[in-house]
């Protein structure tokens, strides 16, 4: 919807400073954009006044999240962490899929006793650590890896075209990264337990109605919505927002 808004524009001669969301440029086209500094493969940062922006960009594998991307989360989350300026952090993907999980391909010859051992979802778990408040604008499928992903930030912004879901079992796995957990607190036992357990996804609208998303908004308004609440969070004083962030946490 932005390319197509943009290149609309354009021909009308009407200029628009697409300079201020380089995610437009990954948008242009299907292929991985390339982030300048720091000079991350499959993510794109960058920063909104004091809210850090990064946004998953492997869109042929509609964001699958292999260790790489992970670790490269991880390194982004930790730079804004550190940047004194930045308040709030949003966590988006495109219009087709904020991720549609786990990179099947990287877990194919792992088995369980592997795993256990070498602890292979460790790091999925670094953004629990995270002081500053995150937000997830969520567009297109947040299913498995990527829904638990969602789950991980404090506050959910879905498009209303947005799909999330569970659906591990029908591979055989479980949910591995918090989903079992997560999803139970937030929406009762018996919903996530239908939900795992027949691994059907659900609408924003249905995650909305649940409390599992905060906000939907139209597919071409989410992520400036979850940045203007960023820039929100951003205007009280950080240690106070850390701290009620900390103790919300706490409760659960």
């Amino acid at each position: 919807m932005l390319v197509s808004l943009v290149r609309s524009f354009s021909r009308q001669g009407i200029r628009v400073p697409v300079s201020r969301f380089s995610t437009y440029n990954a948008l242009c086209n299907n292929s991985d954009y390339k982030s300048d500094a720091p000079n991350y493969e499959h993510i794109l940062t960058e920063s909104h006044d004091k809210v850090g922006l990064i946004t998953l960009n492997r869109p042929k594998t509609f964001n699958a999240l292999s260790s790489d991307l992970f670790h490269e989360i991880n390194d982004a989350l930790k730079k804004f962490e550190n940047d004194s300026s930045i308040g709030a952090i949003v966590i988006t993907g495109n219009e087709r899929a904020f991720s549609a999980g786990a990179d099947i391909k990287e877990m194919l010859n792992q088995t369980f006793a592997n795993s256990y051992k070498t602890n292979f979802l460790f790091h999925w778990g670094e953004i629990n650590n995270v002081k500053k408040p995150i937000i997830a604008a969520v567009n297109g499928f947040a299913l498995g890896g990527g829904c638990e992903l969602a789950m991980s930030c404090d506050v959910i912004y879905a498009g209303e075209t947005a799909k999330f879901g569970q659906p591990e079992i029908k591979l055989g796995l479980i949910p591995g990264a918090g989903g079992t957990q997560r999803l139970t607190r937030v929406i009762g036992k018996s919903k996530a337990m239908e939900l795992v357990l027949s691994g059907r996804t659900f609408t924003a609208q249905e995650a909305e109605q649940w409390g599992l998303v905060s906000k939907v908004f139209p597919v071409g308004e989410v992520l400036e919505k979850a940045i203007e609440l960023g820039q929100e969070f951003a205007g009280f004083s950080q240690p106070v927002v850390q701290a009620a962030k900390e103790s919300v946490n706490a409760g659960l």
